[in-house]
């Protein structure tokens, strides 16, 4: 039978449905959001082993084809969950862990599906939605239900779910969980929120989360499930004396132990003293076994309310500490020599080694391809924790999803302090090794993580610290105790886990699960200011280690320098088939990125590499002027001049009249392909091509001028040099004149006695002249125009075509009329059209 129930939820459809989907699982939900759907299935089996923890699992499957997009890779299809598919899972699973009954030991799968994504309408947030709805109705004894949002900042308003624009650019991102009474979850990422924001914003959350749990209570009622009993295991009041009597009076003595690991053992050694004084000998092995177990449990109960007791009555810890004292805390920067960045930072028993990375080129971004995002990271964080840090011996593989979220709260952490990449254009890598772990060993990360990008010079806006809170309740009086800076057992024997990151003027992130019934607000009050506090201690701390971002990077971090070029030059720099590219970065040594606003990023070790290849890419995106000189290669000659390596990659013509001061008969009597030649741009041609000029070294001789040739007068005598009258020529001037001789690139003109100008082969006509020849011969008339006169007295012409060579448009002429009968012939179709290709 299919069930639905809905609500209008921040202008969006929510609604949950049961009964055509998946309808095999013990309990499946098809929840909707906007055009977000998720189906949640819960599987429920009966456990074969007798196990001490509760035996759940959340997969959160996230599909590419619920936002219209193919995955990439070879094998096109989905792989390992994706780091945002890990902590989406932990999402669903952290609220909803603590509202199973503490004797319920069937293995449960809830398992999430995404079948369609709307950016908009968050699908982890409708997965924790679903995976409740999932639960009520299914046989498992889930003290249910209960529902999560998000929010954000819209205007420097809370909202809750803003879209996702707003998400990302408001600053705030918490997402909160809870029953209808209470707040059970919260995780955060914000710049710098008070903490009366954060209470506000928890406020805002759990009045929306309301509304979702009484859509399943609504829904519930209409699936009405039978749910499993669950029998409460019976105890041996007996038993449990006996074992009181030996432990109970030895726990005082644990107090005077200064270690984890000497505590550790104390408690091992009087849970063996009561094994060996209640456990006898002719016991059968398996009931022995069962028995060495029992016992075991109970003086681990006994442990736990022994330690809740002394810190709820007397406000004494396990280490002697009061509940808002911290451990003794020390830092050290730039530990590791050939790192980029490094600091040691250790609080009491937990201690993080964290190493900063810088990277250069857009190879070490962290590329992203995700179900609904794609793109490249800038700064990553990872967490390690090797078994080694808790005295343990075992297999170390991929990181755990534990690993990751603390990787993920610590990156979040930092991220509000780092600078735009317009300020610091590196890709940042932090790592975090812990080394010992006794509590908190993430907010550690995040001292460390502090430290060590200080200690790289990163320019981060201030330095930020972490600190982990805890809280002892007593569940007959409802007396809270809150504990500052956790060890590992009061995590594990208290009432809340409570992470808080910030700098000096707010918080910037934090996670907080609760285990009993929730947390009220002035309690989440409390516990802020007390986290406030000791923020600013180990604050203090980490700054008199190191107070400000060091001035210089270090030595062995690559050098990157960024120049912006003309979008329309982009070209230039890559060349065909990222020819120059290639040759740029063969030759010099350095990296180069280039993105397509024209911001060019080259990076090395070197900075002789660096400053060449900056230079060549400078070099390539110039705008020639005149009067620009510069050094260059010949790459060819021909009859009329030498061609040039331009800075831009192209090639320019130093004519051969510009080659030398004297006249150059031949152009290999002054270059040769391959000579390296200064060169000067005097102007530019009509075509917007460089004139360029050779600027003569100094010392070369200076070379004869052009011989002129000698002409006879009329009655066979030479002209006479002397009688040559002074004549004035200027640009622009129309002059006829004589061919005097011609050469390949061209026709000197005799303009007047003792004066000379050329006219280029390209200037001789208004179309394509393939040889000199075809169009003027040595002593032809020839009307020019004077283009230009350079700073040596050389004209430069053009022939003014003459009207008989102009092409004159064709004009059909029209034929007279004429009255003659035609002899009338057939008309012939035209042969139909053959495609031969």
């Amino acid at each position: 039978m299919l069930i639905r129930e809905s609500i209008q939820f921040n202008g969006k459809e929510v609604s949950l449905e049961t009964g055509r989907l998946a309808k095999q699982t013990n309990g499946a939900v098809l929840a909707t959001y906007g055009d977000t759907r998720v189906l949640v299935t819960v599987g429920l089996q009966e456990s074969n082993e007798d196990i001490d923890y509760f035996p759940l699992r959340v997969d959160y499957e996230e599909r590419f084809y619920a936002s219209g997009k193919i995955p990439g890779g070879f094998f096109k299809r989905e792989g390992r969950p994706s780091d945002v598919a890990i902590l989406s899972a932990r999402m669903i699973d952290r609220p909803i862990r603590p509202l199973f009954p503490k004797d319920y030991q069937d293995e449960v799968q809830i398992v999430a599906t995404i079948l369609s994504a709307e950016p908009d309408c968050s699908p982890s947030i409708v997965g924790i939605l679903g995976a409740s709805a999932a639960l009520v109705i299914s046989e498992a004894p889930f003290a249910g239900p209960i529902a999560g949002v998000k929010v954000g900042q819209k205007d420097g308003q809370l909202v809750v779910n803003p879209d996702a624009t707003w998400q990302e650019e408001g600053g705030v991102e918490i997402t909160v969980a809870g029953t209808k009474e209470t707040v059970t979850m919260v995780e955060g990422i914000m710049d710098e929120l008070s903490e009366e924001k954060v209470v506000e914003a928890i406020d805002i959350a759990h009045r929306a989360i309301q509304d979702l749990v009484s859509l399943q209570e609504r829904f519930v009622e209409r699936v009405r499930p039978v749910k499993k009993e669950v029998s409460p295991t019976v105890e041996d009041p007996e038993l449990r004396e006996r074992v009181r009597a030996i432990v109970w009076p030895e726990f005082p003595s644990m107090y005077n132990l200064s270690s984890k690991k000497e505590r550790q053992d104390f408690v091992e050694s009087i849970c063996e003293r009561a094994i060996q004084a209640i456990v006898m000998e002719d016991v059968p092995a398996e009931e022995k076994a069962q028995l060495k177990k029992r016992i075991a449990n109970l003086v681990e109960d006994f442990h736990k309310e022994y330690m809740r007791q002394r810190i709820l009555e007397s406000g004494e810890r396990v280490d002697g500490r009061r509940p808002e004292e911290l451990r003794p805390i020390s830092c050290q920067v730039g530990i590791l020599p050939r790192t980029h960045g490094s600091a040691l930072f250790t609080r009491g028993e937990t201690q993080s080694l964290g190493i900063a990375t810088l990277g250069a080129t857009r190879s070490d971004e962290q590329i992203i391809d995700q179900m609904m995002k794609e793109g490249r990271k800038r700064f990553m964080l990872h967490y390690n924790f090797p078994p080694y840090s808790v005295g343990e011996v075992r297999r170390i593989g991929s990181p755990s999803r534990r690993s990751i979220g603390h990787g993920y709260l610590a990156e979040g952490a930092l991220r509000a302090v780092l600078p735009s990449e317009e300020e610091f254009p590196y890709i940042i890598r932090i790592v975090s090794e812990i080394l010992e772990s006794n509590g908190s060993s993430s907010m550690a990360t995040v001292c460390s993580a502090s430290l060590s990008l200080m200690d790289a010079g990163v320019p981060i806006k201030k330095p930020v610290a972490g600190i982990a809170m805890g809280m002892v309740e007593d569940e007959t009086s409802r007396r809270r105790v809150i504990l500052t800076d956790i060890l590992g057992a009061e995590d594990h024997y208290g009432d809340m886990d409570f992470k808080v990151a910030g700098t000096q003027d707010g918080i910037t992130a934090f996670q907080l699960d609760v285990k009993v019934g929730g947390i009220d607000r002035e309690t989440l009050r409390e516990a802020l200011r007390q986290a406030r506090r000791a923020r600013l201690e180990i604050l203090a701390e980490m700054t008199q280690v190191i107070s400000a971002p060091r001035d210089q990077l270090s030595p062995y971090a690559p050098m990157l320098v960024t120049v912006t070029i003309p979008v329309d030059k982009i070209g230039l720099v890559i060349g065909p088939g990222g020819k120059m590219i290639r040759r740029i970065i063969e030759e010099t040594g350095a990296t180069i990125d280039v993105e397509d606003n024209g911001e060019v990023k080259i990076a090395g070790t070197d900075s002789e590499a660096v400053a060449a290849a900056k230079k060549w890419v400078e070099d390539l995106t110039a705008e020639l002027e005149v009067g620009m000189v510069m050094k260059t290669k010949v790459t060819r000659v021909v009859d009329f001049g030498a061609f040039v390596e331009l800075k831009n990659g192209s090639e320019g013509l130093v004519h051969v009249s510009n080659l030398a001061s004297g006249y150059v008969d031949n152009v290999r009597d002054i270059v040769k392909p391959g000579d390296e030649i200064t060169i000067e741009v005097i102007g530019e041609d009509k075509m917007g091509r460089p004139d360029l000029r050779r600027i003569e070294e100094e010392g070369e001789e200076s070379r004869p001028a052009r011989p002129r040739r000698r002409e006879t007068s009329r009655r066979g005598g030479f002209r006479s040099e002397s009688a040559a009258p002074e004549t004035k020529i200027k640009v622009g001037d129309i002059i006829e004149g004589t061919v005097a001789h011609i050469t390949d690139y061209g026709a000197f003109v005799e303009l007047a006695p003792d004066i000379t100008g050329l006219i280029h082969i390209s200037a001789l006509s208004d179309d394509y002249v393939k040889r000199v020849e075809d169009v003027v011969k040595s002593g032809d008339r020839v009307k020019v125009e004077v283009l230009n006169i350079d700073d040596r007295g050389r004209y430069k012409l053009r022939r003014i075509v003459p009207k008989t060579e102009e092409k004159q448009p064709q004009i059909e002429e029209k034929q007279p009329q004429i009255e003659e009968k035609k002899p009338q012939t057939e008309k012939k179709e035209p042969p139909p059209f053959e495609d031969r290709w």
